[in-house]
Order: structure tokens, then sequence, then C-alpha cells
């Protein structure tokens, strides 16, 4: 079976079959009470992001010295496609849309070793959120639910990494989620 796009036919591959599985992940654990929204729509704003899906190597991901300004940009693409869309996005949004995306896609493809997939962000959600706050993780306490990852602008989103990274001390981000109950 082939996908359409605009332009030609698209051959059903491994990496689309990833793409599409990471898209629907991704959009189901972003879309919420606060701001509801399709797969379909995670896909499109997914694919918005300059080079976010067509990266399906790790050596084609932003390096480490730049990612964090690369992913500013992904989140502010899809926080501008949403509002396009009368969706009220936030940053908080956005990065969980972007992160669950690329855990599927990296983290959890396989490649959770590889330099370039250990800095990836992780998703935040209220679960991760409480549990770190709960445990004092990093001597962080209430620095971790201070805002509702839902209202989370730029800047209090880039904090909680800030904080992730230094309660880590130099372990792979996706390590963070050892405290994640969201599966339960």
């Amino acid at each position: 079976m082939h996908e359409l796009d605009s332009t030609h036919i698209i051959p059903y591959t491994i990496c689309l079959h990833n793409h599409r599985f990471a898209a629907w992940a991704a959009s189901r654990a972003a879309s919420g009470r606060r701001c509801s929204f399709s797969v379909e729509l995670g896909r499109e704003l997914l694919e918005k992001c300059s080079g976010l899906t067509r990266a399906t190597e790790p050596d084609q991901l932003p390096p480490k010295a730049i990612f964090d300004i690369v992913h500013k940009r992904w989140r502010l693409a899809v926080v501008e496609a949403a509002k396009a869309q009368s969706k009220p996005f936030t940053h908080g949004i956005a990065a969980k849309l972007i992160n669950v995306y690329l855990k599927s896609r990296f983290v959890c493809g396989g490649f959770h070793a590889q330099d370039s997939v250990r800095f990836l962000h992780p998703p935040i959600d209220s679960s991760l959120l409480k549990t770190l706050a709960e445990l004092n993780f990093g001597g962080y306490g209430k620095a971790w639910i201070e805002h509702p990852w839902t209202t989370l602008d730029s800047e209090q989103y880039e904090h909680l990494i800030a904080l992730i990274r230094e309660s880590l001390r130099g372990e792979p981000l996706w390590k963070i989620e050892e405290y994640w109950k969201g599966y339960q």
C-alpha cells in the first residue's frame, strides 16, 4: 500500500510506519482536557517542525550544542501552527507532543544509548512532576510542581529541563522517566 502526499506516492516503509506510530503516540499523549486535538492534527503539527519528522536515524538529530535552540524553534512552530487551527497550545503541550514523538522514534526505537539520543528531552506531565516533588528529587521539591505542565511557557519549560539535567548529573535524560507513574 502507498500513501499519497501533495506531490507523489510515498511507499509504505518502516520509516513511514515508525513515523505514523510516533505521531499517533505523541498526539494521544499530548491531547487532553486543556487542549484536545485529533491524531491527524498532531501529525500535521509535528510535520510543521523543520527537520523533526525527517530525522530517521540518530545522527540526523540536531547536535547537543544546539538541540535546545532547535527544540524551542520546534515548540514555536507547533504553537503557531496550532493557533492557526484555533488550538490553545502552550510550550508545555507542544513539548510533550515533540518529546513523545522523539521518545517513540529514538529512545524506545533502540537508540537509547547513542550520544545523539541521550540529551533528548523527556515527556513532562503531571504524573512525573508530582512524583519528583514528592521525592524532593534533586533537592528541588515544590519547584517541580510550581506550574502545571499544560500551562508552561517557554522559560518555565526550559527551567524544568535544566532541573532534570542537573538532577540526573550526566545520565541520559530519558532516565527521569523512572519516576513516571503514567504507565500504571
